[in-house]
């Protein structure tokens, strides 16, 4: 997998190494583990999916890009199964990760439990305010798109933090953004077509 990664252009090497570290198959059901390692979502129930390593690796790679070592803290909005904040792990100091959706939240603590992950910490609860409590962050990563970035994560980057996020944009298509705040104000980039689960608010 991480091969493939690398030939699609993925070169930064601490998101390549934290891809080697993070066995996916441990995040989907067994009867799709055979499928654990090809460039593809699988569902995680919930009408909710994990996503491809490749858009992992690339929103992971946006995150890092330009920095040295590890990043400080940061917000990972959608937990989803857990993939991503295991990732996250290996490159960031502390990692929030939040998920709407019980079950969920619920699957993705059985399945980190066993990589003891002590810069882990999942939480139950509405992503879409973000998680103030922790604020500011060095980085906000997020698995679902909405039509706008919330203005609440914007407002939670550290100077010098970096936001990635799919977003729907003019266009009527949903591409991923970085945003990144400087002393002064915030640059906005609008980067490549994407296809995300939809951003929702609330608790279920």
């Amino acid at each position: 997998m991480v091969r493939k990664l690398q030939a699609q252009g993925v070169s930064h090497p601490g998101v390549l190494a934290a891809m080697q570290a993070v066995e996916r198959h441990r995040f989907v059901d067994t009867a799709l583990a055979n499928q654990a390692y090809e460039d593809t979502s699988l569902p995680i129930g919930l009408g909710q999916t994990i996503s491809k390593p490749s858009v992992v690796a690339r929103m992971l790679e946006l995150l890092c890009q330009g920095r040295e070592g590890r990043i400080g803290r940061v917000l990972d909005i959608g937990t989803g199964c857990g993939y991503q904040a295991a990732v996250l792990s290996h490159l960031v100091q502390e990692v929030y990760s939040i998920e709407r959706l019980r079950a969920l939240h619920e699957k993705a603590r059985d399945n980190l439990r066993a990589f003891r992950l002590a810069n882990v910490h999942l939480l139950f609860g509405d992503g879409m305010p973000g998680y103030p409590q922790g604020a500011p962050y060095a980085g906000i990563v997020a698995a679902a798109g909405g039509n706008d970035v919330p203005q609440a994560w914007i407002e939670q980057l550290a100077v010098g933090g970096r936001l990635v996020a799919p977003a729907v944009t003019d266009s009527g298509q949903q591409h991923l953004i970085v945003i990144e705040r400087h002393a002064h104000g915030f640059t906005r980039s609008v980067l490549e077509p994407v296809l995300f689960v939809p951003l929702k608010s609330g608790v279920s």
